[in-house]
């Protein structure tokens, strides 16, 4: 916690004010109760810094990857009590994502594009299956608008998996079609 505030908005603010204040006294411009103006000028930085900025989103891709991989294990674990395109459903949305998650520093250039991908794997995907595995089992075995729906939801979920990486790939695919004019422009 102290280390964190050493290199704090807030701490740095105040060290600024605090030389100003000694500044000050090696000018002249303050007598004897310098201590009291640095004191004085450090307080005034560090309470009008800006604060930290809070993260609600796990930065690490890795947290995600592994959160990816025990709900594609749960899956795996329960695959008797979901209908069966479901598990390898889950399998597929999971492969996309995870190579999603596999380039961190791509994600983290496109702030909306992070927050698709924390938001089916974080989210969305979790919330689906959880849902149909808190049923229980005899009532999803009578009922199969619960299995179905949990399929509706898990194609709807598959669909923006890969319409978030067209995105994601965007700038590759662009690049390989310019390429592709280029060969051909060259042998006309």
């Amino acid at each position: 916690m102290m280390l964190r505030y050493l290199g704090s908005a807030k701490n740095l603010a105040g060290c600024v004010g605090g030389l100003i204040g000694v500044v000050l006294y090696l000018t002249g411009a303050v007598g004897w109760f310098w201590p009291f103006v640095v004191v004085a000028l450090y307080l005034a930085g560090a309470l009008l810094a800006p604060g930290e900025k809070v993260r609600l989103v796990p930065d690490a891709p890795a947290s995600l990857r592994s959160s990816l991989e025990a709900l594609v294990s749960s899956v795996t674990a329960q695959s008797s009590r979901l209908p069966s395109s479901a598990v390898d459903t889950v399998r597929r949305i999971a492969e996309v994502l995870a190579d999603l998650l596999s380039r961190p520093d791509r994600l983290a250039a496109d702030p909306d594009l992070r927050h698709a991908v924390v938001r089916l794997v974080g989210t969305d995907l979790p919330l689906s299956v959880q849902t149909y595995l808190n049923l229980p089992w005899w009532f999803a075995a009578r009922r199969a608008s619960a299995g179905e729906e949990l399929v509706v939801q898990l194609g709807l979920l598959e669909t923006e998996a890969h319409r978030v990486a067209e995105r994601f790939y965007a700038a590759e695919i662009d690049r390989q079609a310019d390429h592709t004019r280029y060969l051909r422009d060259r042998e006309a």
